[in-house]
């Protein structure tokens, strides 16, 4: 019998990648732990919750529960200067970026799974809800997780062939509640942990005095405009808000007033009706296909336009060398935001995705 296949398994001291860990280990792979250590903001008791020093401690007790060898990596520096500062620039910018997608592309499938290959291991395993499927001719394809309500093939819409070819997702195939039940079975002292929806690397969970704090310029006051032009107040930061909002703009009117728009160059939060609100198309850039490349022809598919919203269906149309596309929905909607993800889905295959232009 020839030597067992190594994985690395991204570890968080989180109920999900733990399992993964399990059952990579009850499949008979070599399995080795490493669990990224983070940049998070400086002071007394902050921390980037990916990698507190209790999800360390969490994540080397089931390393040792497993019996597998466990190793911090230190991409602090790589983690600040790629995620956390586009996701500042982008506020910057006037754009909601998605740090999840430039994390997955850049840090998991970029710097960890460099590592995961100078260990000599076969594939990089996370514990990310979704489904990897091979066909008869040797292409991948990314499925959605059978769990709708935790499906993460929305932020792993950046993966390639090639990623595809050296990753393992072991909890696709199961429920939250499956996975809960097999950590319980394993014995993990992880079993009820609580998750945690907000971004890692602001501690608090307000992005707001986040931004202010590293990125001062974006809660410049500016004019508040309708969707005629006319100027009816000020708003406090244009990062402070986004496309679709209600709460918080503070302008009274007969019918309340929805975030429509930003003018960048003026500074000018721009708002109206609902009625006014949303659009049947968007282009999107730096997109990524699955398959390699773009279909060659405009296609009907699904289309998500942010982590979980429904999908909605219209006409995706490849534009140049495929880095961009068109969609063209059937219905309008209310809330299409630049920087966010425009991720193509047909049935249950993820075919991709780009970034939401801010035209």
């Amino acid at each position: 019998m020839g030597n067992p296949q190594k994985v690395v398994v991204a570890m968080s001291g989180g109920v999900d990648s733990s399992v993964a860990a399990g059952l990579l280990v009850e499949q008979g792979y070599q399995v080795i732990g490493m669990m990224l250590r983070l940049w998070s903001e400086q002071g007394e008791g902050v921390v980037n919750r990916c990698c507190s020093p209790e999800a360390m401690s969490m994540a080397r007790r089931v390393a040792a529960k497993f019996d597998i060898p466990f190793y911090p990596i230190d991409v602090q520096a790589e983690f600040r200067n790629t995620v956390v500062q586009a996701f500042i620039d982008g506020y910057e910018r006037g754009i909601t970026p998605n740090p999840c997608l430039t994390c997955n592309r850049k840090i998991r499938w970029g710097l960890l799974m460099d590592h995961a290959r100078a260990f000599g291991a076969d594939y990089l395993a996370t514990g990310h809800y979704v489904r990897v499927d091979q066909d008869a001719a040797g292409r991948f394809h990314l499925l959605r997780g059978v769990d709708g309500n935790k499906d993460q093939s929305y932020v792993l819409s950046v993966l390639n062939q090639e990623l595809l070819a050296r990753s393992l997702f072991p909890l696709g195939s199961l429920t939250k509640p499956e996975v809960r039940q097999r950590a319980r079975d394993f014995g993990l002292p992880v079993a009820e942990r609580a998750e945690s929806q907000d971004l890692c690397f602001i501690s608090d969970g307000n992005y707001r005095r986040f931004l202010t704090d590293h990125a001062p310029r974006v809660s410049n006051p500016g004019p508040i405009r309708n969707h005629r032009g006319e100027l009816i107040g000020e708003h406090q930061g244009l990062a402070f808000y986004t496309i679709g909002q209600r709460k918080g703009i503070r302008i009274a009117a007969a019918e309340p007033y929805y975030v429509i728009g930003k003018d960048i160059q003026e500074n000018a939060l721009i708002v109206g009706p609902q009625a006014a609100l949303g659009g049947s198309a968007l282009i999107a850039h730096s997109a990524s296909w699955i398959a390699g490349s773009p279909p060659a022809n405009a296609f009907h598919a699904a289309v998500r336009i942010r982590y979980k919203a429904q999908d909605a269906p219209g006409v995706v149309t490849p534009l140049e060398d495929g880095s961009r596309f068109r969609v063209d929905l059937d219905h309008p909607a209310r809330d299409i935001t630049p920087g966010q993800g425009a991720v193509i889905y047909c049935g249950e295959e993820c075919l991709g995705g780009g970034i939401i232009d801010n035209e």
